[in-house]
């Protein structure tokens, strides 16, 4: 079978919970970043949402997007490790259900990963992420029989913080232009934009045809302050940048041309997921007929959708006609 995109990612189980500020302070983490956490740490926040309700989700950054990709209809595989334990089978039934091809091979040993996102009333999401046997994935995980029937393959950045990770990313990237396939990249976060910033650039420079960031990652990068020029000096190294502005929209740069896409009105209720929604309905776009443009308009309301809801699975799919209306 063909696939529209092929991903690879840290393979995590999300547990989202809407607790208040004061709850995320008592934890002792700061709030609105991700903090990665260790087994007992992880446990000593899950005990505390102990009677608080609770959603649970197949995540990670990747795995957010190919979701998306398969929420649109679109074909889907993804690369991730998990473990042969109760939250490793949600994880994979989750995606599966969705027709997301999975065949790497459950690790024997550890714990599935896990992300507790603490949604506050400000629709900020603190996430504690303990990786698991996630950190795992080698590029002997990479299958490269499946990669070459895939348009695009998506490789989320934090792979890179991890040599093992690493040589999985690079696997799938090296193998994607191998066969011919498209390679798109996430900058996944400022903090990695920070301490991986050289190796980013020799991404941007080298095999990536899409590159995805958000303001505050491309500035990063950059060392520019205004969007524009930032989005500019990306695309002078990447053939396609997809820079996403928050409530202010996105700018996508292609051919030397800005491509400016509105943001789509909406009461935040959680940001979680957003920019990997966008990705997914932008990689299912433009690999289903439809142009750049139009995808980004595709991606900026499904990002809207996401923050006006709870979790990063869309909750209200968008119909055919929905779709087809985005394209005029």
């Amino acid at each position: 079978m063909k696939y529209d995109v092929f991903g690879v990612g840290n393979a995590l189980v999300d547990i989202q919970a809407r607790v208040s500020d004061h709850w995320v302070a008592e934890t002792g983490f700061d709030k609105g970043i991700m903090t990665l956490v260790d087994d007992q740490q992880q446990q000593s926040v899950l005990n505390r949402l102990s009677g608080i309700s609770l959603n649970r989700c197949a995540g990670g950054s990747a795995a957010n997007t190919i979701m998306g990709v398969a929420d649109f209809g679109g074909k889907a595989a993804y690369a991730g490790k998990v473990a042969s334990d109760e939250v490793g089978e949600f994880f994979l039934h989750d995606m599966r259900k969705m027709g997301v091809s999975i065949e790497v091979a459950a690790a024997g040993f550890g714990q599935t990963g896990t992300c507790a996102v603490l949604i506050t009333e400000d629709a900020q999401r603190t996430m504690l992420t303990n990786l698991g046997v996630s950190a795992t994935l080698t590029e002997e995980d990479i299958n490269e029989d499946e990669i070459k029937r895939a348009t695009y393959v998506y490789v989320e950045g934090y792979l890179l913080t991890n040599p093992g990770t690493r040589a999985a990313a690079y696997k799938a990237m090296n193998a994607a232009k191998l066969h011919g396939c498209k390679v798109a990249f996430t900058a996944s976060d400022p903090f990695l934009c920070s301490m991986c910033r050289d190796e980013i650039w020799e991404l941007v420079r080298g095999p990536v045809d899409l590159f995805f960031c958000n303001e505050e990652e491309a500035k990063s990068l950059t060392g520019k302050s205004d969007p524009i020029e930032c989005a500019a000096e990306l695309h002078r190294h990447s053939e396609n940048v997809a820079m996403t502005l928050g409530a202010n929209g996105s700018i996508l740069m292609s051919e030397g041309t800005a491509i400016p896409i509105e943001g789509v009105g909406v009461n935040a209720i959680d940001t979680t997921g957003a920019g990997d929604m966008y990705a997914g309905a932008l990689l299912y776009g433009i690999t289903n007929g439809m142009s750049l443009k139009q995808a980004g308009h595709l991606a900026s309301h499904a990002a809207a959708r996401i923050v006006g809801q709870l979790g990063a699975r869309l909750q209200n799919r968008f119909t055919q006609n929905e779709i087809m209306a985005l394209m005029k």
